[in-house]
């Protein structure tokens, strides 16, 4: 029997359908997920996968979506089906790994790890997704841009919030704090994910919640899979700590950048405004992060400046992933979404 709250198919509030597959270890999954299968994918054939291969970012994806939204006609019991944990735990450790070696050598501290996030380049460095908007980009790859990180900005923060409980003093009030201000200050309408909705209905997209996950790539996947990873885990709680601190940090320039893309292409108010509120708001947060969230973490447990480094590290890297793939179909004129979206 399915338990699951009956909710009107066109409500905001409803949760997306299951995707599509992308190989079998998802379409075993999926089946599973709605009743039509039984069998799962054993570990080998897990530890055997592509670590950033659709077919298992997908996999991560739909079974982390289980402690987020659910999905249409998903029994809501399964999101501790022991079976599928199972499953998503052995996935998660090839994730991880391949996170773990894309994150470089290590051996940074925790202080130069923050600075190098603070420098930004001279100029283009040819990977970066928000100079390229910003100069050159068309209409149609800021709408793709925008179905792209729907995945993450229409669920922006929500990650965060499972390591709150796993911090005290400094770092708790610092976190709950810039969190505050990431779900509106108390007002619905200035909830950042509902900001996003409003720049993506802007834009000519649908802003429901999971719309395009069928057409975001696997690098699209990764990105919001590794903030589940870190966040779902009490022992990455200092991962976790990292990868905001890179979010927080690398956002106004970003932003500002995006902001003068949209309005140079005549994108409506609403469009602009999203990218506006993060130049303002992050430049605040960065402070708060750093010298309060990082600090009073390393003050309690200094023994996680290591994780924090994973945390930014990793996140530079999946970003890299991500923008060297929009980009090198941008630059050939193609879509960079797997399927492409309607004017």
């Amino acid at each position: 029997m399915t338990t699951q709250a009956t909710t009107p198919r066109d409500s905001p509030a409803a949760p997306p359908a299951l995707p599509p597959a992308r190989g079998p270890l998802s379409e075993d999954v999926l089946a599973a997920l709605a009743g039509s299968g039984t069998r799962l994918p054993a570990a080998d054939a897990v530890r055997r996968s592509d670590p950033y291969g659709d077919d298992l970012q997908l996999l991560l994806y739909v079974l982390y979506e289980l402690h987020y939204r659910g999905f249409a006609g998903v029994d809501e019991r399964l999101e501790w089906d022991p079976a599928l944990l199972g499953v998503r735990a052995a996935a998660e450790d090839v994730f991880l790994d391949a996170l773990r070696r894309g994150a470089g050598q290590g051996g940074k501290n925790v202080a130069e790890a923050v600075d190098e996030l603070q420098l930004e380049p001279v100029g283009d460095d040819g990977h970066s997704v928000s100079h390229h908007l910003r100069r050159e980009g068309e209409l149609w790859q800021l709408r793709e841009y925008a179905a792209v990180r729907s995945l993450y900005h229409l669920k922006e923060a929500d990650p965060h919030l499972w390591v709150v409980p796993r911090l005290r003093g400094r770092a708790k009030a610092g976190m709950v704090a810039v969190e505050f201000d990431e779900f509106g200050a108390g007002r619905a309408e200035n909830v950042h994910a509902q900001l996003f909705a409003d720049l993506m209905t802007d834009l000519g997209l649908d802003a429901r919640y999971g719309r395009y996950l069928e057409a975001a790539p696997a690098q699209a996947l990764a990105v919001v899979n590794m903030m589940s990873l870190f966040g779902l885990h009490r022992r990455l709680r200092g991962a976790l700590v990292g990868h905001f601190a890179t979010v927080e940090i690398t956002s106004p320039p970003g932003s500002r950048r995006l902001a003068e893309a949209l309005r140079r292409v005549g994108a409506g108010p609403a469009a602009q405004r999203f990218y506006d509120e993060h130049v303002e708001a992050d430049a605040v947060h960065e402070q708060v992060v750093r010298h309060e969230v990082i600090g009073g973490l390393l003050e309690d447990e200094p023994g996680l400046a290591a994780d924090i480094v994973l945390g930014i590290e990793a996140t530079g890297h999946l970003e890299d992933l991500l923008g060297d793939h929009l980009l090198a179909a941008w630059r050939e004129g193609r879509s960079a979404l797997r399927t492409p979206l309607k004017p």
